[in-house]
């Protein structure tokens, strides 16, 4: 096991998802770059819909905010329509990619493979990978959770460099959690982030696990935060449906500080 006494960043990432307007993406990004002012010791991240990346790079210009997007394919250019390489998620300003997210291994079929080859293609290009992984409700119920999660992170990660796995961030989404209502327990995503970065520890070494930002994912809401992130290996949120609602993500990025024992305040 790791260390998870060591300080890290919280981190409190929004997922748009296929939400918003041109006009409603630079409204809400603003509201979150003004709100988010003066917030220190936390790392708070947007990820848009492609359509609005560079909107949105042009509102966050000069500000704290991280600007993500919600995929990216494993090619850098070709006959892919419909898809987003690498370096055009780059070129729009965005320096964040969520992979791997339940939505897409659900819904459109994203294999184990597909997720590493899309990792190894924005490892290339330069942008941090915020890796999802998530167990479903079957899988919970037949005692499967760690080993599925396991398998989703040796596989999105495993044989590459320690330094290539330490640029890398990941989030526990619980496929059961997400746009439910429910909300795994602190001590049902506790357990899972523990093995997680034991895991990590395993493939990567044990600075590179105690280091890295491991976030939870499944119907997060303000009054859920501060007991989720008092679990010393919960580093943050992906947050979705309440990202999109501009009181309610600041409403959590301050709850994570608070939960985190920090500050939060400075005039950086």
């Amino acid at each position: 096991m790791t260390d998870s006494a060591v300080p890290r960043t919280p981190v409190v990432a929004g997922n748009w998802k296929m939400h918003t307007t041109l006009a409603e993406a630079r409204a809400l990004a603003a509201a979150v770059r003004d709100g988010c002012r003066g917030l220190a010791e936390i790392r708070v991240a947007v990820c848009p819909p492609f359509t609005a990346l560079t909107a949105v790079a042009e509102v966050l210009a000069g500000s704290t905010i991280l600007l993500g997007a919600q995929d990216a394919h494993w090619e850098t250019a070709g006959a892919f329509t419909g898809s987003v390489s690498s370096a055009q998620i780059w070129d729009s300003g965005a320096r964040l990619v969520i992979l791997g997210h339940s939505e897409r291994r659900q819904g459109l079929g994203e294999t184990d493979e597909v997720v590493q080859r899309k990792v190894t293609a924005a490892l290339g290009q330069g942008l941090t990978p915020l890796v999802c992984v998530g167990e479903t409700a079957a899988e919970r119920a037949a005692g499967q959770t760690l080993a599925v999660v396991t398998r989703q992170l040796v596989a999105a990660l495993g044989e590459r460099l320690a330094v290539e796995v330490g640029r890398c961030w990941l989030a526990y989404e619980p496929v059961w959690a997400i746009g439910t209502g429910q909300t795994a327990t602190p001590a049902q995503a506790g357990e899972v982030h523990a093995q997680l970065r034991a895991a990590l520890g395993r493939l990567a070494g044990p600075a590179v696990a105690a280091a890295c930002p491991i976030l939870y994912g499944g119907s997060v809401k303000p009054e859920v935060t501060p007991a989720l992130m008092t679990e010393s290996d919960i580093d943050g949120a992906l947050v979705g449906g309440a990202s999109l609602k501009a009181p309610e993500f600041i409403g959590i990025v301050r709850a994570g500080l608070e939960a985190k024992g920090r500050a939060g305040v400075s005039a950086r």
